[in-house]
């Protein structure tokens, strides 16, 4: 793997990392009811399963799971249920409108809680593991490149990702007053809980 190729490579991630998906909407829930600390707990747990099924890739083992239709088809219907469950509590959240209970709650949630939604919500989605087998063969060399290669390009991924997620989080935390409001966090969590079904229905609908 030479320079220019990671730095295109660079370039396609980045792109990648900007689009919305179920990573964002997963630390925005989670910033929402616990605050920057709850936001950043997501996405530490976001960035490890990241770093997992980059791994996997980089030594073989993710495309053995792809190929294996029972395992592959398990994995996605359990992200299907993990999403439309989080949806579920967004929008009962949305529903009950009492953010000042649901705010000491939240302030008491272990931090052990929102570090497993961000790490569920990641492992259970095979779109990454699909992302990582169609796009990191392009970057790599099949003669000359080493799995330490195919690991530099997987962790490059988990890195800006984990970056871009930090910086939300301080643009959210700056606006946290506006989004204090109770109209405003009750528009949010209903905006949430669709756009995770959303997500959780197109994953079903891949296969």
């Amino acid at each position: 793997m030479t320079w220019s190729s990671y730095g295109s490579y660079l370039v396609f991630v980045i792109l990648v990392v900007l689009a919305p998906g179920p990573d964002t909407v997963v630390t925005l829930k989670n910033s929402f009811a616990g605050g920057f600390r709850g936001g950043l707990l997501a996405a530490s747990g976001i960035a490890v399963g990241n770093l997992l099924q980059g791994t996997a890739v980089a030594f073989g083992l993710g495309a053995v799971i792809v190929r294996s239709q029972p395992v592959f088809h398990t994995v996605r219907w359990l992200g299907v249920a993990y999403l439309c469950y989080l949806g579920f509590q967004a929008f009962r959240a949305a529903w009950r409108g009492d953010y000042g209970s649901l705010d000491e709650l939240g302030a008491r949630s272990s931090g052990f809680r929102r570090f497993r939604e961000g790490f569920l919500s990641n492992v259970t989605n095979p779109k990454v593991l699909a992302l990582y087998l169609s796009v990191l063969p392009q970057f790599l060399d099949p003669v000359r490149s080493t799995p330490f290669d195919a690991l530099l390009l997987a962790y490059t991924v988990a890195v800006l990702g984990a970056l871009w997620l930090v910086l939300l989080l301080l643009f959210v935390n700056r606006v946290r007053g506006w989004l204090a409001r109770r109209k405003v966090r009750r528009t949010l969590d209903a905006v949430t809980g669709t756009t995770l079904f959303g997500f959780g229905a197109a994953l079903a609908a891949e296969g």
